[in-house]
């Protein structure tokens, strides 16, 4: 397989490797972009059975989560008024703990009602109820259900037993599982979004979600806390690794969907916050590249540094029991 670039707002890549052999690659439209699963399989027709039973995982998420659909879940939520509720499914409830906890661990940096104020709901997971506290509250869930998605694509490729295989979601959210029998991980790069083929680092990663964020679509990213169109940053990456039991008690440990919230906020987030995190979070592991270098210069920078688990960015057990 041949180098693979980015998406023009992400940056990474999947590079070939002559000593993986063959690897079958399925490909769907979803989410206003493209998923694709990389499987190392040797029987190429149950990868494609399993591939399809993913996409259409995929599928029903949209539908329950996107905000555009007039009877998902989140469009329901956005048309609460003050002092109603509503009950939700087990995907947009996990999404909202996911939500809330980058939201309370980056001081509000993430926030996926921008404008309205994340804590103007209550979510009661035991009742798999939201009742909304003000009026006017929107819910936006496109910066952490593509991660989400990626994640139980993972997971069900492994119920499936097809366990060597990478998954992407448009190239900017991504989770590489086991790799193919004669690789030690699976190679990715991270590249300059203004120029693609240029590779900042190359990566060998297994078990472990990674995700991007960048700003050349325009001003799609605003700080919640503002209203200002990011400045000053070009792009960020962050890789959180996946934990021994991504679905334990509690909502489930969803690597992909944290690493998505995290690239958003550390697109705000200043570099001394970042590296403070990142500092105080076992397992989580982040690449800045700030606005403002040459196209000749490289001002990448890394924070943190790889774990065996990610228990230390990942919302626990006990996140689901809050009010």
């Amino acid at each position: 397989m041949n180098h693979r670039p980015g998406t023009p707002e992400g940056g990474i890549g999947l590079a070939g490797n002559r000593e993986s052999g063959p690897l079958r690659r399925f490909s769907h439209e979803a989410m206003n972009t493209v998923f694709e699963v990389h499987a190392a399989n040797a029987d190429a027709r149950y990868a494609a059975e399993a591939a399809q039973a993913a996409f259409a995982l995929v599928d029903r998420l949209e539908g329950e989560l996107s905000r555009f659909r007039p009877n998902s879940d989140i469009t329901r939520l956005n048309h609460l008024t003050a002092g109603e509720s509503a009950r939700v499914g087990e995907a947009a409830l996990e999404c909202l703990l996911i939500a809330r906890h980058v939201h309370d661990l980056t001081a509000g940096a993430f926030d996926i009602a921008i404008g309205t104020g994340l804590p103007s709901i209550e979510i009661d997971a035991d009742a798999f109820e939201v009742r909304a506290t003000a009026s006017g509250v929107r819910l936006d869930l496109g910066a952490i259900g593509k991660g989400y998605a990626v994640d139980l694509v993972a997971e069900l490729l492994e119920d499936w037993g097809v366990e060597r295989a990478f998954v992407h979601g448009g190239f900017s959210s991504a989770i590489a599982l086991e790799p193919p029998p004669a690789a030690d991980g699976w190679p990715l790069t991270l590249s300059d979004p203004r120029q693609p083929s240029r590779v900042f680092c190359r990566l060998s990663m297994r078990q472990a979600a990674l995700s991007a964020s960048g700003v050349r679509k325009g001003d799609h990213i605003v700080d919640p806390r503002t209203g200002a169109p990011v400045r000053g940053r070009l792009a960020a990456w962050v890789a959180v690794p996946r934990p021994a039991q991504a679905r334990d008690t509690g909502p489930r440990l969803a690597p992909a969907a944290v690493a998505d919230a995290l690239t958003t906020a550390f697109m705000l987030l200043t570099l001394e916050e970042i590296e403070a995190l990142c500092e105080r979070s076992p397992g989580l592991e982040a690449w800045v590249l700030p606005d403002g270098g040459s196209m000749e210069t490289t001002d990448l920078r890394h924070f943190g540094g790889p774990a065996d688990e990610g228990a230390g960015i990942l919302p626990g057990p006990t996140t689901a029991g809050e009010d």
